[in-house]
């Protein structure tokens, strides 16, 4: 499997990717106005077999400290269960704090994301519509952000989901 950089080829494969994995059309739209608003920071696809298997996606959010959003997160039903969420996830993480990211913000199963060091405790302090037990920071650097509370904000694309 290698993990790249999504660009303008991956799109449509993208797209159908998160149309199988999710119950809706709806995280595939949001990947599209993410993009299309320029909050797309960072959005890597997996390849396996030719084809594209995986997709992660980080986006700009409104912080005290330069922070990023991870949301979504797709895998090929065939490929589920084999690490190429945590893969592109773990890779997405690296590229964020090499380029100055001071935390990361999720909304999730905690049980999952905690593997990766997200918490909500280090999040709980946070003012967010999301706020709550599922909603999770990963602070970079040193294991600390520059503030530990204020109010957050998604990409205005979230807006849109339900």
């Amino acid at each position: 499997m290698i993990i790249e950089a999504e660009d303008s080829s991956h799109h449509i494969a993208v797209r159908l990717l998160h149309v199988e994995a999710f119950p809706s059309p709806a995280e595939a739209d949001l990947v599209d106005q993410l993009r299309r608003d320029g909050d797309a920071s960072i959005s890597l696809v997996a390849i396996a077999e030719g084809r594209v298997v995986g997709h992660v996606m980080f986006s700009r959010m409104k912080a005290a400290f330069r922070a990023l959003g991870l949301a979504p997160v797709a895998v090929a039903v065939d490929k589920r269960m084999q690490g190429v969420a945590a893969a592109l996830i773990e890779e997405g993480i690296k590229r964020a704090k090499a380029d100055g990211c001071e935390g990361i913000f999720v909304l999730g199963d905690p049980d999952y994301y905690r593997r990766f060091g997200f918490s909500a405790g280090a999040a709980a302090a946070f003012e967010s519509p999301f706020a709550g037990p599922h909603l999770m920071l990963l602070p970079l650097g040193d294991m600390s952000v520059p503030s530990n509370a204020g109010q957050i904000e998604y990409a205005p694309a979230f807006s849109t989901l339900g």
